[in-house]
């Protein structure tokens, strides 16, 4: 009797601060009123259910939880969905346990309807799911998906479920090749995303280095020769083919036509070193110059005027234009980099300063001396040290043991900096025509606030569209912060979705937190009903080289958490689709959100191991 006694008194206790949330959640939701009245008829009870989570989540109640679980009742550590049944029907059980609960009164039925709301929404967002995966896979197109039709097929075959066009890249006729080549491939069954470029802070050009191309032939671990290296001469202005070898122009046409099969050319390259290229074959055609190619067994350095003298003759041939190699800062911590307005190639000085140019003017207006500076996806950090009005001095803090090469066209983030412009630039909005024409849904970079959603929805209505589906990429600690105002901002739209793209992100936030952000999305995202995107470097190493790493199985396989996973361009983005493909559909039987869901393990049999005994 005096267990049962102590039973009562806590279930009691615990009842009394469940009914604290259930009543500050309500009182939370008196005070969105007029927010909460302007979202679509469809979404207000997710906007319910949002306005509770988050007040939920601005209390601490880990105490609670851990009382919840040691009476074996629910932590509240899956409510996402359902804020208010769960605290109620908790609240009902601790009532019967302290035995002041009506024992006739029926459960609430509104429990399941969280769950149900969001797969209604994914469906509305992404499409219908496979039949043997819960999460849709959307799949980057390359440039070649507006020549290659066969590899669109292949991509829809392999499991690509919507295709994603960047719009930062090509350009409308190769965007509506792409989506004609989409639509003949899928027969309507697979949906088009367009990304909204943004706006776009990256680094600017660097000045061109030598006119140079080293080639060497391939050797085994002690230094021999195993196979020589191809080099095919030919005119100027010759296209390369995808033939084995690099290609080095010759101006001397009517001296390249007479060579001969195994004639041997002798030169010294960029070092002054002699080399020898052996002819072994002859690529003539009728209504073009011809291409010789030709052997080289020892590493050589070609340039343009180097001399290519045939044995026994004293005519030579001449190797012409090269193209220049990529040039870079090497930037090492304690250096210091000078970001500037003028986006004249910067030439690179040893040991700094760096100077390179900044393609985002607002930079210079907003940013303030204390405030971080990551460059290529966080490869190079730094501290803001001065601002001037055309240019920031960055001090350098962390490049790595050996330093990192600085490049052109690198990202460049600013987690410290409110930069004082609207997420929509004029090249969004000169894309959006086309978007709006024919897409499905419409992927908006760099959303920051509320107010930015508010733009892109005001514009996308002004051109006739009320029925395009609208994904917020969180991509700055910014646009997670804001997360919750900007999806009761985007509920007044009909469709939406996010995109957590873990790349800006991550650099934004710091890698150390990204797991922890990422997770909070996802819940936050449940809680609003609204479907999620698990975005950037899904199996990346599989897509561009082949091979995935074991990390990034794992990845992929937590990915199924999400309504929607994202695959990035590739040579072996075929592969990478059918692969993940393969993950969703395994491990859909092992996880459903947070919950874990214990299907019958045939790996394990007990009653085997037994009789083995």
């Amino acid at each position: 009797m005096v267990g049962d006694h102590t039973l009562a008194q806590r279930a009691a206790a615990l009842k009394v601060r469940v009914r604290e949330l259930i009543d500050g959640a309500a009182s939370a939701e008196a005070d969105l009123g007029p927010h909460l009245r302007a979202v679509r008829p469809e979404h207000r009870r997710s906007a319910l259910n949002l306005v509770h989570y988050v007040w939920l989540r601005g209390r601490d109640i880990r105490d609670l939880q851990a009382e919840l679980a040691d009476l074996g009742l629910s932590s509240l550590g899956r409510l996402e969905s359902r804020v208010m049944p769960t605290l109620e029907a908790l609240h009902r059980t601790l009532s019967l346990m302290a035995g002041t609960g009506d024992t006739e009164q029926g459960w609430n039925t509104k429990m399941p309807l969280g769950p149900a709301i969001l797969e209604r929404n994914a469906t509305e967002l992404l499409g219908e799911q496979a039949e043997d995966r819960a999460s849709r896979i959307m799949v980057t197109f390359p440039s070649e998906a507006a020549t290659d039709p066969g590899l669109v097929c292949r991509m829809v075959d392999a499991g690509m479920d919507i295709a994603r066009i960047n719009c930062a890249h090509d350009g409308p006729r190769e965007w509506d090749a792409m989506i004609g080549h989409l639509r003949e491939a899928a027969d309507g069954h697979c949906l088009v995303a367009m990304d909204l470029a943004g706006p776009k802070l990256r680094t600017g050009p660097i000045a061109a280095g030598p006119q140079v191309v080293k080639v060497r032939p391939h050797r085994d671990e002690t230094g021999h020769v195993v196979d020589p290296a191809i080099v095919l001469l030919a005119a100027p202005g010759t296209p390369a083919e995808d033939t084995a070898g690099d290609q080095i122009p010759v101006t001397d046409v009517e001296w390249l036509a007479g060579l001969e099969v195994g004639d041997r050319l002798r030169f010294r390259d960029a070092r002054g070193s002699k080399r020898t290229l052996h002819v072994t074959d002859l690529l003539i055609e009728d209504d073009g110059p011809p291409r010789v190619v030709t052997e080289l067994r020892r590493t050589a350095y070609f340039v343009p005027g180097l001399r290519l003298q045939r044995a026994g003759d004293d005519e030579a041939g001449t190797v012409g234009e090269l193209p220049p190699r990529p040039s870079f800062h090497l930037v090492r911590a304690g250096e210091q980099i000078i970001l500037t307005k003028d986006l004249t190639p910067a030439e690179p000085v040893v040991g700094g300063p760096h100077r390179i140019g900044c393609t985002l003017a607002q930079v210079f207006l907003d940013a303030n001396p204390g405030e971080r500076v990551h460059f290529d996806d966080g490869k190079i950090t730094g501290t803001i040290a001065a601002v001037h009005p055309d240019s920031i001095e960055v001090a350098v803090d962390n490049a790595g043991a050996d330093g990192v090469k600085l490049r052109a066209e690198k990202g460049i983030n600013l987690p410290d900096t409110r930069l004082d412009m609207p997420a929509l630039t004029e090249e969004d909005h000169e894309a959006l025509p086309f978007v709006v024409e024919h897409a499905d849904i419409v992927n908006y970079s760099f959303v920051r606030d509320r107010g930015d959603v508010s733009d892109l929805l005001d514009r996308v209505q002004e051109l006739g569209r009320d029925d395009l589906a609208v994904v917020l990429k969180i991509e700055t600690v910014e646009a997670f912060q804001n997360l919750p105002q900007m999806l009761l901002e985007a509920m007044r739209w009909r469709e939406v979705g996010v995109m957590i793209a873990r790349g800006d992100l991550a650099v934004e936030a710091g890698f150390e937190r990204l797991a922890e952000v990422q997770e909070e999305i996802l819940w936050l995202c449940e809680a609003a009903h609204v479907p999620v995107i698990w975005a950037t470097q899904v199996l990346e190493s599989l897509a561009k080289e082949g091979l995935a790493t074991r990390a990034e199985v794992t990845d992929a396989a937590m990915s199924m958490r999400a309504e929607c996973v994202m695959l990035n361009k590739g040579p072996f983005i075929v592969e990478a689709i059918e692969f993940l493909h393969d993950v969703l559909q395994r491990m859909q039987d092992h996880v459903s959100k947070k919950r874990t869901l214990l299907r019958r393990l045939r790996s394990w049999d007990l009653q085997a191991w037994a009789e083995e005994l």
